[in-house]
């Protein structure tokens, strides 16, 4: 049995990976979300008490990260978890963010 999402369009079955599209996307919104507050990944590190290492690889797609982990971040960034969450089951494409430099 396939659930609906929100937005009534099936889904694919679940990949794991942390190099599935779905989970790019994803990654993408908090990213647009920490470029749109202005803040490092080492501010938002402090903020959250963590290792800047721990922002380098969930942005990077090293490491997953769990709902809980999703919340924590974007309240640490001032957003809405309810609305970025809201908006990436329904489809919508992560907000574009600055071109960055790979070093």
């Amino acid at each position: 049995m396939k659930l609906a999402a929100a937005d009534s369009r099936l889904w694919r079955p679940m990949q794991k990976s942390l190099k599935s599209p779905e989970y790019a996307r994803l990654i993408a919104t908090l990213i647009a979300a920490r470029d749109a507050a202005g803040i490092s990944q080492q501010k938002l590190a402090e903020q959250l008490d963590e290792h800047q290492s721990f922002i380098a690889k969930y942005e990077g797609g090293e490491r997953r990260i769990d709902l809980i982990e999703f919340i924590a971040i974007a309240r640490a960034l001032g957003a809405d978890p309810v609305k970025l969450f809201r908006d990436f089951v329904a489809g919508k494409p992560a907000p574009r963010t600055k071109t960055r430099k790979k070093r």
